[in-house]
């Protein structure tokens, strides 16, 4: 399989006014104790090793004694913002275990482990810089997905709530060889649906580090799922095989999968359910979905160059005339969605009784 190409520096965007004013509408927007930048005043590093003694491509950074106890504080206090009301009572029982910074990629996050004494549960969150392309990913992810997402922007920075699971490319690794044949068959059903999901929305790079898988324990077998976890390149790459997951090495071996265990005609049925489900969604948020699109109509996250070759091949693709029109990657998705819209709507059960 030839390996795609994508562009290893995309450009940060900035969140324009108009999508300020959508995130505040929809309560993303809110005013927080500690930007990206405040954090990369650390003063020493030590790497961190995963369990079996490899590179996480992560390090845990150090403050100087005066500055950890300010950071701490603004920490929890993020942390009460993004998942509870912003009560500050549960503070004296938070504790901050880690703050770890990833060198690798284009947001260059920072992991914040926080810890519950009384319990020791813990979670963990992400701080990074405010990128628009990151935030539609985001927000499309909410609607258009069967997940939903917490975040929040404000001025340059942007937090994230931790999406957990398997990462792709240890279970393809590590625990796809040991899943038995019902359960490979539902991981490639899942894949065929996840990798149609990304083409529609325009989702690109979703590479096996990019996604992961989540288990969940039925009554009698585990269900499994697939969450982007990345979402960087939300329409800004030129070639369109970037937004489709078969096409990318990392993961040759759920594109084998999905071979082994279907026809032709299964794939196409499972690609026909997942978006006919993309259009009820689209129905559900509407009015949302045409405010965001709104934005991006207005925003310029792309260049001019992947804008126009991106067009054409959605319009090979699809052979809609209006991609050809396209003066941007807002219009593209715009264009895309009702293409969708117009091709995939359900029938109405109402009828099928007349």
């Amino acid at each position: 399989m030839q390996d795609l190409k994508i562009s290893k520096k995309k450009p940060s965007f900035p969140i324009t006014p108009k999508l300020h004013d959508y995130l505040s509408q929809y309560n993303r927007n809110i005013k927080i104790p500690i930007f990206y930048d405040d954090l990369l005043r650390f003063q020493g590093s030590i790497v961190v090793y995963d369990k079996d003694d490899n590179d996480t491509l992560w390090i845990r950074v150090y403050y100087n004694d005066y500055e950890r106890e300010e950071i701490d504080l603004s920490l929890k206090k993020m942390y009460t913002i993004l998942h509870s009301d912003g009560n500050e009572s549960t503070i004296p029982f938070l504790n901050v275990d880690a703050i770890d910074f990833c060198t690798f990629g284009n947001s260059k996050p920072f992991r914040i482990k926080i810890r519950n004494i009384l319990n020791d549960n813990y979670t963990y969150f992400y701080i990074k810089t405010a990128d628009a392309s990151r935030v539609y990913g985001l927000e499309l992810e909410h609607m258009l997905s069967p997940y939903n997402l917490n975040f929040l922007v404000y001025k340059d920075t942007l937090i994230e709530e931790h999406i957990a699971g398997i990462p792709g490319d240890e279970f393809i690794k590590n625990m796809l060889p040991k899943c038995n044949k019902s359960e490979k068959s539902q991981i490639a059903k899942e894949f065929v649906k996840f990798n149609e999901r990304c083409m529609i929305r325009l989702l690109g790079d979703m590479r096996s580090y990019n996604y992961v898988i989540v288990p969940t324990h039925d009554f009698d077998h585990v269900v499994y799922k697939i969450r982007a976890i990345d979402f960087d390149q939300q329409s800004y790459e030129g070639k369109f095989n970037i937004y489709r997951p078969q096409f990318f090495k990392e993961n040759l071996k759920m594109v084998e999968l999905v071979s082994e265990c279907f026809q032709k005609l299964s794939i196409d049925q499972y690609k026909i359910e997942e978006r006919s489900i993309l259009v009820k969604r689209l129905k559900s948020f509407h009015g949302r979905i045409d405010q965001l699109l709104e934005c991006m109509l207005e925003d310029s996250i792309s260049k001019k160059e992947n804008i126009d070759l991106l067009k054409l091949k959605i319009f090979d693709y699809s052979q809609d005339i209006k991609f050809k029109k396209c003066k941007n990657m807002g219009e593209i998705l715009r264009d895309a969605l009702g293409f969708l819209t117009r091709n995939y709507e359900d029938v109405n059960p109402l009828n099928l009784k007349k």
